[in-house]
């Protein structure tokens, strides 16, 4: 089976924005972001879906999880999250291997969560200010 996008990523055969990585997962930039902030969460070791996740595992991912939304909501200063997992193309998942979102909200920001829908950075160095903004809210 062909490596996921993902896979590319976690091995550097692809640059991506980095907000956070440890031995066993990596938090990037969401390339179509439905607002700027967008994370994705990703287990390197390689799942189709959750549901085919290693249940050892899952408390660990979640731990991450709960991590990179506290430095996301910090970072981007959102007044709340949308915590999401696709599961399937009918579930709008898009690259099957697991991944969970993370998408800052802010009251007065009204965004769909169509698929298909999102936004875009004006330049690299939006991506880079997002991605500093949220490394440096990490709470220890």
């Amino acid at each position: 089976m062909p490596k996921t996008i993902f896979e590319h990523i976690i091995d550097r055969h692809i640059p991506a924005h980095i907000v956070y990585e440890d031995e066993y997962t990596i938090a990037i930039l969401d390339i179509k972001p439905k607002v700027l902030g967008h994370v994705l969460v990703i287990p390197k070791k390689v799942s189709r879906t959750i549901l085919e996740m290693n249940p050892s595992d899952i408390g660990l991912y979640f731990e991450v999880v709960q991590k990179v939304a506290q430095a996301v909501q910090i970072g981007t200063r959102a007044d709340g999250l949308n915590i999401v997992i696709n599961v399937e193309a009918a579930g709008n998942q898009e690259v099957f291997h697991t991944h969970t979102h993370i998408i800052p909200r802010h009251q007065d920001h009204n965004i769909s969560l169509d698929p298909g829908t999102h936004v875009a950075y004006s330049s690299p160095d939006q991506m880079n200010e997002y991605t500093t903004a949220i490394k440096a809210s990490f709470v220890s």
